[in-house]
């Protein structure tokens, strides 16, 4: 499993005002009609208390010169640190945070929330889409260096 290589995203929530976001290996499409995607959050991870009471989530593809912002995103908790003071983002559909770093991104409706042992799946229905940018994306093996800022 560890020579699969594959795209890494951030993903990002809102509740109660509070915006969090985190760096997700764990996710895929799972149905084409009607649209469907899968995001898992650990449970260890800050950002999935503020999914817990969201109602929607942004999937955002990182572009592979976005280095800088997959650490922010992958290396540090929301625990301790404000992430989004650190980066230029605006609000999306629901309030959702949107990262202007990255160009192709969607916001979906949480319909359920599904146990899958260490990680919270959230199908998600997508709403709302862009695709600003073309290139190569941020990928599982060059997160490798990267240290969860919780953890593990």
């Amino acid at each position: 499993m560890g020579e699969l290589d594959y795209p890494m995203f951030i993903v990002t929530a809102a509740a109660g005002g509070e915006p969090a976001g985190c760096l997700v290996g764990f996710a895929t499409q799972t149905s084409i009609h009607p649209s469907r995607f899968l995001v898992c959050l650990s449970r260890r991870n800050h950002t999935t208390r503020v999914a817990a009471q969201a109602e929607r989530l942004a999937v955002h593809f990182v572009p592979d010169s976005a280095v800088e912002l997959a650490e922010l995103f992958g290396g540090t908790t929301g625990d301790d640190a404000d992430k989004f003071a650190r980066t230029a983002w605006h609000p999306g559909p629901g309030d959702v945070p949107l990262l202007d770093a990255c160009e192709n991104w969607f916001a979906g409706r949480i319909l359920v929330r599904l146990d899958l042992g260490d990680h919270i799946g959230h199908l998600l229905e997508p709403e709302a889409c862009r695709h600003g940018a073309t290139g190569p994306e941020f990928t599982f093996h060059r997160a490798r260096h990267i240290h969860p800022g919780h953890e593990a």
